[in-house]
């Protein structure tokens, strides 16, 4: 027995042992990297991840980032990116301590990387022994993963400020809660620069080939700016920074019927806020039309925010939900009795994607929109596989129906913006879930190859210089707010 005590003590002194090196080699890669900026927040931290790393590539300064979000991307100093691989397609925190030995050989400036934990304790972890951040980024404070970090609103923000670095600085754009990330700020001796969303111009915005919110671009620019970046630098960066795989998408396709359908993918604004936000902001532009139509996708693992999903039915004034998924039950039992539009059951978690696509498609009108919202896993992903299978609207057609002397349209732009691989004569990407050009292992995205494109057609019909001049009626229109990713 005491020979069994002595193996066993022998063994956890090992363990011990060999976490003390790993632990001293890991800190060893971080002191490699002198900036390191965690971005945490509910709602648009990849975006803001590729905005802030965009904006200090812009500076020269060698900039290694890393996302979390739809699909995890590395992403090289060079801006070209590939997945980040995970075993059995698990996510588990302890990935941070590979990407930090991986961009520390990269001898970087600055490494911007999205925070991945969602409990509380993991938060303080990630943040005091994974990446050690001398910039926080908290970028707001939503409704979501309540069962973790609530379940008020206030614990959310007081769970999400562990994540602040203690002595160093912290970046935000929330409003509402911002005197209790005050006092979170306080207690670690962290200075807390709030960000003005209007401090950002429409016109620096019309530079994106990708929608993102100008509270995103303003945090971007104050990260960039505690770097020595100048504005108009950082924006440079920002413009040609690649978008997220899960950025807001809308596909106009045509079912084998004839049917034309507007498709609005909003699966990434997984909260009911976000999600209402982008829906408002996509018929407003005229992306989507009534009647819209709106499909939940259900997982067994997220049964609250299924029920939050169905909740806001009404308010999104659908004419036929369709649930897929399952347990579709949580979200048909919340969507409110006084709904008057139909529901269509289309649930199961081994029913035949294809089938339940044909289902959808011939319970909708010969054109009508189509918006996607809950959570893109499971049932979500086959969905949009069996919908890039579908023949697109053809852009031409729209292309040669502009009128000459005004500029571009809203409904052309859209379109040039939407699949400009096609206009350009490359084959569309196979990605399901965004209208970009997807992240393959080793190739770069090639934006400022998209706002070539608009430049040059724009240039087609009166302005040269592809923008619309001070005081011109068009220039109401943003043709970046074709996506939204909050």
């Amino acid at each position: 027995m005491l020979f069994l005590y002595v193996i066993v003590l022998l063994c956890c002194g090992g363990l011990w042992v060999a976490g003390i090196v790993e632990q001293r080699r890991h800190f060893a890669s971080l002191e490699q990297i002198p900036t390191r900026v965690l971005v945490n927040g509910i709602r648009g931290k990849s975006s803001i991840t590729r905005l802030c790393a965009g904006a200090l590539r812009g500076g020269g300064l060698v900039t290694v980032a890393k996302t979390t979000g739809t699909a995890a991307r590395f992403i090289h100093p060079d801006a070209t990116e590939e997945p980040v691989y995970r075993k059995f397609g698990l996510a588990n925190i302890v990935e941070q301590i590979g990407i930090v030995r991986r961009a520390a050989t990269y001898r970087p400036d600055a490494l911007v990387i999205e925070c991945m934990a969602v409990m509380p304790a993991l938060q303080e972890i990630n943040q005091e022994k994974l990446i050690r951040s001398t910039i926080g980024v908290l970028c707001n404070v939503r409704e979501d993963h309540l069962e973790e970090m609530g379940p008020t609103l206030d614990d959310v923000a007081r769970s999400l400020s562990r994540s602040m670095p203690v002595g160093g600085v912290c970046v935000t754009a929330e409003k509402d809660r911002l005197h209790i990330l005050q006092e979170e700020a306080d207690k670690r001796n962290c200075r807390l620069i709030a960000v003005d969303p209007e401090s950002v111009t429409d016109s620096e915005l019309r530079g994106f080939s990708w929608f993102t919110f100008k509270e995103n671009v303003a945090i971007a620019l104050a990260v960039a700016e505690l770097l020595g970046v100048e504005r108009q630098t950082a924006m440079q960066g920002m413009w040609d920074a690649p978008p997220d795989p899960g950025v807001l998408s809308v596909e106009r396709y045509v079912t084998p019927e004839g049917k034309r359908l507007r498709f609005a993918n909003v699966f990434a604004a997984n909260d009911p806020e976000s999600t209402l936000m982008n829906v408002r902001q996509l018929e407003e532009l005229g992306a989507i039309r009534q009647p819209v139509n709106v499909v939940i996708n259900c997982r067994p693992d997220r049964v609250e925010r299924n029920g939050q999903m169905g909740a806001i039915v009404p308010a999104l004034a659908a004419e036929t939900v369709f649930l897929i998924g399952h347990p579709t039950k949580s979200a048909r039992d919340a969507i409110p009795a006084g709904f008057t539009g139909r529901v269509v059951d289309l649930g199961g978690d081994r029913r035949d994607p294809e089938e339940v696509t044909e289902a959808i498609l011939a319970e909708l009108g010969p054109s009508s929109s189509l918006v996607a919202i809950g959570n893109i896993h499971g049932q979500g992903e086959l969905f949009l596989e069996c919908l890039a299978g579908l023949p697109l609207d053809d852009p031409e057609e729209s292309l040669d129906a502009v009128p000459h002397g005004d500029g571009l349209d809203q409904e052309t732009m859209q379109i040039v913006l939407v699949r400009p691989q096609v206009a350009m004569g490359r084959p569309p990407e196979p990605e399901p879930y965004s209208w970009v050009a997807p992240l393959e292992t080793t190739q770069s995205i090639h934006i400022p190859e998209q706002r070539e494109l608009a430049r040059r057609f724009a240039a087609r019909h009166g302005r040269p210089d592809g923008q619309h001049a001070e005081g011109d009626p068009q220039n109401s229109y943003d043709p970046s707010q074709l996506t939204r990713n909050p």
